[in-house]
């Protein structure tokens, strides 16, 4: 009787011996292939050197914009998604104050990614508040216009807000006083005036933004703004500015002689 002997050890597990125990003859051993590099290999470490050792003003706006991607798509190029924002927005202030619905529109832009940049947007925001209400509000006001136009610039709707002044030109209060249509806010200058006297502002800067972009004043803006002094002057309340706020752009009153 002829016992069956089993298959050795090294056959049965691949090693490349033959049926008999025997040595196979030299194989070479397959080795899986290696994805290719990504050509952005390198790229994130290479942009956040940059800005660690320059600052902001050294990068251009769509690369600032990846350093902020970076976190919220962590593997994936986001350059051209940087691109995108920017020609579709025109301005990192323009992204910065787009709603979640119209930066999801841009195609790679999920919610959650949406709502990163929102998040940014509000801390800056904040911080440029901040910044502004340690200020003499009259003598720096392109950081006002920055603000407003940060906070306002991408609202779907119009909104009215007022800035209250000390005597010495401090931010008192911001405050949102009505939200309309996209082409109507109703304003009621007994209210503000009301809202002034409480809260002892010496004067005021008024502030509204046009959904459309044009920050051209229509004719109810400018009758607006003249029935605001109106009421203002007698109470001692002066009305320093109107500024309107477009996207990208913005308007003073003012300086563009629609008020005296």
């Amino acid at each position: 009787m002829v016992k069956r002997g089993r298959r050795g050890l090294g056959e049965a597990a691949g090693f490349g011996l033959a049926r008999h125990g025997s040595p196979a003859p030299h194989e070479a051993i397959a080795v899986p292939a290696l994805p290719d590099t990504p050509h952005y290999a390198g790229h994130r470490d290479r942009l956040r050197e940059r800005f660690e050792a320059a600052g902001a003003d050294a990068l251009p706006d769509y690369e600032l914009l990846e350093l902020v991607l970076f976190r919220s798509i962590p593997r994936r190029d986001v350059k051209p998604l940087a691109k995108a924002l920017i020609r579709r927005f025109g301005s990192i202030a323009d992204i910065a104050g787009a709603s979640v619905p119209r930066l999801m529109e841009v195609d790679g832009i999920g919610h959650a990614t949406a709502l990163d940049l929102r998040i940014i947007a509000a801390f800056s925001s904040r911080a440029m508040k901040a910044d502004v209400a340690r200020r003499d509000v009259l003598s720096s006001i392109a950081s006002v216009v920055d603000y407003l136009g940060a906070s306002m610039g991408q609202l779907g709707r119009e909104q009215f807000r007022i800035l209250f002044l000390d005597n010495r030109n401090g931010l008192i209060a911001d405050e949102v006083q009505h939200e309309g249509t996209v082409d109507y806010t109703p304003v009621t200058p007994r209210e503000i005036m009301r809202r002034a006297l409480e809260l002892d502002a010496v004067s005021i800067v008024l502030c509204h933004n046009h959904p459309s972009g044009d920050v051209t004043p229509s004719l109810a803006d400018i009758d607006m703004t003249r029935q605001i002094i109106g009421m203002a002057t007698p109470l001692g309340i002066r009305v320093h500015d109107h500024i309107i706020v477009g996207r990208g752009k913005s308007l003073s009153m003012r300086t563009e002689r629609y008020i005296d």
